[in-house]
């Protein structure tokens, strides 16, 4: 199983290391077949299995979004539930790779809203990320988010502020193209 592949560590480990989690991206873009075996572990109580889980579907997704597929209803599903900051950003970032319907869109996006009250800046940054994703599936959705990533770009964490200026450079140019006659 994957999740043996990947939870090789002994003793006390690094909750945010990366773990075997690029070899394991790798197998899942050869076979996406054993990303079945790789989405259960997003369940597994050992929180450090999760994490890598999470981080190898998000790495494999990168490159292949038709991976998550399947998986669209477990992986909104684990969203609620998800407690660990590299689960969430990793669930966060990969939210907008599926084919989304409108009513998902918005269910995600009241998950993502409210993690941007996370403690963790990168799991705030991650959300914000995701919500502008989102507009790509629910362009009714574009205002409300371009509004809210200008205001965490003047107020939020430094990697917020960052990030949501590149998000906005790119939402203002695609705002502008559904305008054009």
């Amino acid at each position: 199983m994957l999740c043996e592949v990947d939870a090789t560590g002994r003793g006390r480990r690094n909750r945010l290391a990366v773990g075997r989690a690029k070899e394991v991206a790798a197998i899942l873009l050869d076979h996406p077949k054993k990303a079945a075996q790789v989405v259960e572990c997003l369940w597994d109580e050992d929180a450090w299995v999760a994490n890598r889980a999470a981080d190898a579907l998000e790495r494999a997704s990168y490159s292949n979004s038709n991976l998550l597929a399947p998986w669209k209803e477990a992986l909104l599903g684990r969203m609620v539930d998800a407690t660990e900051n590299k689960l969430r950003w990793n669930l966060a970032l990969m939210a907008p790779r599926m084919a989304l319907t409108v009513a998902e869109t918005e269910r995600t996006a009241v998950v993502l809203q409210s993690w941007l009250d996370d403690r963790s800046s990168i799991v705030k940054t991650c959300a914000m990320h995701g919500l502008a994703g989102l507009t790509r599936s629910n362009s009714a959705m574009l205002p409300e988010v371009m509004d809210m990533l200008r205001l965490l770009s003047r107020s939020g964490t430094p990697a917020m502020r960052a990030r949501g200026r590149i998000l906005l450079k790119r939402m203002e140019s695609r705002s502008r193209a559904y305008k054009r006659p």
